[in-house]
């Protein structure tokens, strides 16, 4: 029997979030996908977006698009944060699976909306946090599983630490190390945190407006310390960047047989260092490469595919999902852990005190 061919549509933003890390042209080339439309508020924009993907029909207004076209699939693909609520509602409401850039969204009060609206309807939703589609992070499970590792004591991450270190970090950038967390210890059941800002404690005065609409944000470092079901503890830190930009921006495994450290994206690196002393001059053990094929072994696939391998990865592994009726391997509810992650750093510090997840407030600590 022929495959089932797919009408896809794309909701983007020019100068409001665009159509994100190639959440559109995703598309092109996939055998049983059809582009039908594309809407975008700018019409210069859309007219770009013509020619780049090449739809039938345009449309400024992404729900007219929705009434008419009937997509299966969605893009929702700009990155601006203000408007992911209530896109993804109206794809749900028109009976669409979603492709939906990341983070899910702002406070975890959309976050219960959207999974509502996408449960009612039964349709999928992925999240573009394309290291959960990595071919090594299989490995990585299986030598956590088979006890290569030992017993996980810690997991540490940090952010890019950029010019957007702090408040904007944690939530552009902290989204993928944290759901790393999780994939790796399941759910984090309370947070611990502090910020700053300026060298000093982090006051409700230092509270600002995040880019990219994403709501408030504070401070311009900070620390997190969270604690998960197999008694392993996480940390996760951000600091704006005063030393140049480093290349910290992982996730360390902390075990009692060893490190594996892992970063991100679609091919993500990945090391193992068998050593519980977590020294490799003191033990003169080495760091060996994790790739597809297992510890120290050459890689099988070709890496350079970036960022549009990832999103095929999760774009085929959508519509697996809605086939065989099953979560996508990156789900909207795991969008929504890794945000209450996120809001658990700004719950904690406001009640200086740790907070349990999930958290009882579902608005944002912050205000909106």
């Amino acid at each position: 029997m022929p495959a089932k061919t797919y009408k896809v549509a794309v909701i983007g933003r020019t100068g409001k979030g665009n159509y994100g890390h190639g959440l559109d042209t995703v598309w092109l080339g996939m055998e049983n996908v059809e582009i039908v439309a594309v809407a975008d508020e700018n019409e210069k924009g859309l007219a770009a977006a013509a020619t780049r993907l090449k739809p039938k029909n345009t449309y400024a207004d992404f729900k007219q698009m929705l009434e008419k076209e009937k997509p299966q699939i969605v893009s929702v693909a700009d990155r601006w944060l203000d408007c992911h609520h209530d896109m993804v509602i109206a794809c749900a409401q028109a009976g669409a699976s979603i492709f939906l850039e990341k983070p899910l969204c702002r406070t975890l009060q959309e976050a219960d909306e959207m999974i509502a609206a996408c449960e009612k309807h039964h349709v999928k939703c992925a999240i573009a946090h394309q290291t959960r589609y990595s071919p090594r992070l299989k490995v990585v499970k299986d030598l956590i599983g088979e006890g290569k590792l030992g017993d996980i004591l810690e997991l540490r991450g940090r952010g890019k630490e950029d010019t957007r270190g702090g408040g904007q970090d944690l939530m552009v950038l902290g989204t993928h190390i944290l759901d790393l967390m999780r994939f790796v210890s399941g759910d984090a059941r309370w947070c611990f945190s502090r910020i700053w800002q300026d060298g000093k404690k982090a006051l409700p005065g230092d509270i600002r407006a995040g880019g990219e609409e994403m709501g408030p944000i504070q401070g311009d470092r900070l620390f997190a310390e969270y604690g998960f079901d197999n008694m392993a503890i996480g940390t996760f830190a951000t600091q704006k960047a005063k030393d140049g930009i480093g290349s910290r921006f992982a996730l360390h495994i902390m075990g009692s047989k060893g490190v594996i450290q892992l970063t991100t994206g679609s091919v993500a690196p990945a090391y193992f260092l068998a050593d519980p002393s977590w020294m490799p001059g003191k033990s003169k053990v080495e760091w060996q490469e994790i790739t597809s094929a297992g510890v120290g072994k050459p890689e099988p696939l070709k890496v350079d595919g970036g960022q549009a391998l990832g999103n095929k990865l999760i774009a085929q592994d959508l519509i697996d999902a809605i086939e065989k009726d099953r979560q996508p391997m990156g789900s909207i509810y795991d969008g929504r852990a890794s945000l209450e992650m996120i809001l658990a750093v700004y719950e904690s510090h406001k009640l200086e005190r740790p907070v349990d997840l999930p958290l009882k407030n579902r608005k944002h600590p912050l205000g909106m």
